[in-house]
This record gives structure tokens, C-alpha cells and sequence, in this order.
């Protein structure tokens, strides 16, 4: 499945209304299973499938870490479905974290019951890294240069993990941040994990979920080129995560975690 759609657009503006062929984002459903039980179906770009699926059961807490995970699995004729296979040894109740609600591309915690249910156990965060105002300064732009399918289409959101010295490690875009998000865990694992010394760079607000996933998964600095939630700035100070919002131009907000800048 392609991540772009050809449509045939009629542009309306100053001049006479005219036709031109476009590309769209592609936004298809993807279902992940776990021991044979459907347990959620997200909508996404297609791409970077196993990534998502991989991702998406770290930062739910599905799994506790990469070694839990035997491989992702395309079901039947692999039309968007794949399986979650748990590594010997480990046993996870599916129904346990089944969702009640597919979750759209921006519905965030569509399907959970209550935020307290939101606040999982999620490992103790490294003091580190040191961030330079510069560095963190450079890093939207440089997210923006590696989007090559928003370049085309302007209609999806990106995460990137990169390091403490503005190095890209990896990027990932979907029609979701939230599934951008997760393809980028899902890509760390084999790239550079456990990701204790990587800052996290989404292209829209930064959500409660967006902390959330990035506390579950180790990663201590969220920034964001939009506005943060007044639940994900409290949840980064509870858990001791470094949350920046507003990050362009020439400046950023530092709501949390304030600690890991550069004097």
C-alpha cells in the first residue's frame, strides 16, 4: 500500500477554477492482534508496519521492552493485519489491553476508561542528556528536511529521535503523531536502545500520550513545535521528563524538566 493517493483536485482562488492532479496521504486501518485476539485497530499510513506494531506495545505496556517481543507477523494475505508474537516465556492476558474503540489517527486515548488507568508504570529516567539551546534550535528544521512524504502531500506529522548533538537517528511519518511516535520506538530497537540519551522531536502539540509513551519507552526529552497540554507538562514533571514546547524561530518554552539544559 502506497503512502500517497493521486486525486484530481479542483483549485478554486484568484483565477479561473482549474483541475490539477494532487497526492494524499494515504490513512488506511491497520489491526494488531495478540495470541489470535484482536486488541486495538489504529488508523495510519501505510509503511513501517512491524515498526508501529512494535512500538505501539512498548509505549502501551503490552511489553516491557523489546526483548519481550518474538517478531511482528503479517496475518493471512497481510491486508493490514498483523500479530504480535510474544517472546517464550512471556504471557500477556490480551484482553487485558484490548481497546473498546478503534482508535483514529488523532483520537489519542480513544477507548481507555480513565486517566488514572493512563498513568502506567514506567521506568525511572536518566538524569542526562545535557541539552544546548543551538542544538535544540536546529532540530525542527532538520526533521522538517527528512519528511520526504509531507514534502509532497503537507497533510501528516513526523517524529524523529535524535541525539543529544543534533545527529537524526531516525524519522518516521504518519497521518497520526501518535503512530509517527510509535514507528519511531519500534525503529529504535534496532538502532540504538535503550534510548536513555535521545531527544524526541513531533511536528504538532505534544499530547498527554505523547509523554506518556515517551515515559514508557525511556526517552527523557519530548520537544514539540506546538503547544503543550496542561496533562502532559504535569505528567513530564511527575516523571521527570524534560517537555518543550514552541520549539522554532528563535526560541522554545521549557515547561518540565528544565534541569537537562545547559547552563
Amino acid at each position: 500500500m502506497p503512502k500517497t493517493t493521486p486525486w484530481d483536485v479542483l483549485r478554486v482562488g484568484d483565477k479561473q477554477p482549474t483541475v490539477f492532479p494532487d497526492a494524499l496521504v494515504t490513512e488506511e486501518p491497520i489491526e494488531i492482534s495478540l495470541d489470535g485476539t484482536p486488541i486495538a485497530v489504529l488508523m495510519r499510513t501505510p509503511g513501517d508496519d512491524e515498526e508501529l506494531v512494535a512500538g505501539f506495545a512498548i509505549t502501551e505496556g503490552i511489553v516491557l521492552g523489546p526483548a519481550e517481543i518474538e517478531r511482528v507477523a503479517p496475518i493471512g494475505d497481510n491486508q493490514g493485519r498483523y500479530e504480535l508474537v510474544l517472546a517464550g516465556g512471556v504471557s500477556v492476558d490480551p484482553e487485558q489491553f484490548r481497546r473498546n474503540l478503534f482508535a483514529s489517527s488523532s483520537c489519542g486515548v480513544c477507548g481507555k476508561a480513565s486517566i488514572d488507568a493512563l498513568r502506567v508504570a514506567a521506568p525511572p529516567l536518566p538524569q542526562g542528556p545535557e541539552l544546548a539551546a543551538d542544538v535544540l534550535l536546529s532540530l525542527p528544521g532538520a526533521m522538517l528536511e527528512a519528511q520526504e512524504t509531507f514534502s509532497v502531500t503537507g497533510g501528516l506529522h513526523a517524529a524523529a529521535a535524535f541525539t543529544a548533538t543534533g545527529e537524526l537517528v531516525v524519522l518516521r511519518e504518519d497521518v497520526g503523531r501518535h503512530n509517527a511516535f510509535d514507528k519511531v520506538v519500534g525503529a529504535l530497537i534496532g538502532a540504538a536502545w535503550p534510548p536513555h540519551d535521545l531527544v524526541l522531536v513531533v511536528s504538532g502539540r505534544i499530547s498527554f500520550e505523547i509523554v506518556q509513551k515517551a515515559a514508557v519507552a525511556g526517552i527523557p526529552v519530548v520537544c514539540g513545535v506546538s503547544a503543550a497540554s496542561s496533562l502532559a507538562v504535569e505528567l513530564g514533571e511527575e516523571l521527570g521528563l524534560t517537555v518543550i514546547g514552541f520549539l522554532r524561530g528563535r526560541g522554545f518554552n521549557v515547561y518540565s524538566g528544565a534541569g537537562r539544559l545547559e547552563a
